[in-house]
């Protein structure tokens, strides 16, 4: 199994699955299905690095479940699975 330690202030999200049945009852094709822009954060970077050397650690941790914008970010696979890698800054907000 291949881990990734994200750099910097980057975080690496599993997106949550979309439901392939709308509220009526019927099932949606793979093509019609929109991305899912919520997600839990599977491995986070040390921090930010400052002008002046330091590094200031992340807000959100492994475990969060975050909402983040339609197209941020960058899709990589590992083991065959989807993940996204983005910035801490893209990270729109933490669901309770």
């Amino acid at each position: 199994m291949t881990t990734i330690r994200p750099l910097f202030d980057r975080v690496v999200v599993k997106r949550n699955d979309e439901p392939t049945k709308t509220k009526s009852g019927l099932f949606l094709p793979e093509s019609a299905k929109e991305k899912p822009s919520e997600g839990t954060i599977i491995a986070v970077g040390n921090g930010r690095v400052a002008d002046d050397g330091k590094v200031t650690p992340l807000t959100v941790k492994v475990g969060d479940k975050v909402l983040f914008g339609k197209y941020s970010g960058t899709e990589i696979k590992v083991d065959g699975d989807e993940r996204l890698i983005l910035r801490e800054e893209d990270i729109l907000g933490i669901l309770d």
